[in-house]
């Protein structure tokens, strides 16, 4: 009985232990959170690096942010879904795969404030900001501790990664096709319309 009062019980007569003070190992200000600037908007994000707590939970949450013209990379996880509501704003959205109808193809539709969607583990897809004057904020929760993007296969990185040959025969096109693709690996995650 004498434990009860040390983890917070009460043991007879005994004081209950007080609330522990400062900050909560189960709490995480996402909103004051430091952000991932990008050109089109911002990401900030709760993970296993920033919130230790998420540790082996398999679970993230992100902000994005997308300016007017904002889209975020088109990509894929393999080993992850995502949940994305919208906070505010219009997404246009796009899904590529094979769906619950058991057919493979683009699913494109608009989201708008309130809106959930889900994106299943593999599929390719992307979102926009489908506005030219109001920005556009997506809470997304993954079934990942992993940080974003490092559990995701980006688009740009994907096309960089194959010989220009091979896209060029893939697509049915001349090599000189893809000339003016930069070639990077990197992540892009947020860009804008151009």
């Amino acid at each position: 009985m004498a434990g009860l009062a040390a983890t917070g019980g009460t043991a007879g007569a005994g004081a209950p232990t007080p609330p522990r003070t400062g900050q909560p190992g189960h709490l995480f200000h996402l909103a004051a959170s430091e952000p991932n600037d990008f050109d089109g908007g911002w990401l900030r994000g709760a993970n296993e690096q920033n919130f230790p707590v998420l540790a082996g939970q398999q679970g993230s949450v992100y902000l994005a942010h997308l300016d007017p013209g904002g889209i975020r990379e088109p990509h894929w996880h393999p080993t992850a879904w995502e949940l994305n509501y919208i906070v505010s704003g219009t997404a246009k959205w796009t899904i590529l795969g094979t769906h619950p109808d058991g057919e493979y193809h683009n699913d494109v539709f608009t989201a708008q404030r309130g809106d959930l969607v889900f994106a299943p583990t593999g599929l390719f897809h992307y979102f926009e900001n489908a506005s030219t004057t109001e920005p556009l904020d997506v809470l997304i929760v993954f079934n990942t501790s992993t940080a974003e993007p490092d559990d995701d296969i980006g688009i740009v990185g994907s096309l960089n990664a194959i010989p220009r040959d091979v896209l060029a025969a893939s697509f049915g096109v001349p090599e000189s096709a893809f000339a003016q693709v930069p070639q990077r690996i990197e992540p892009v995650v947020i860009t804008r319309r151009r």
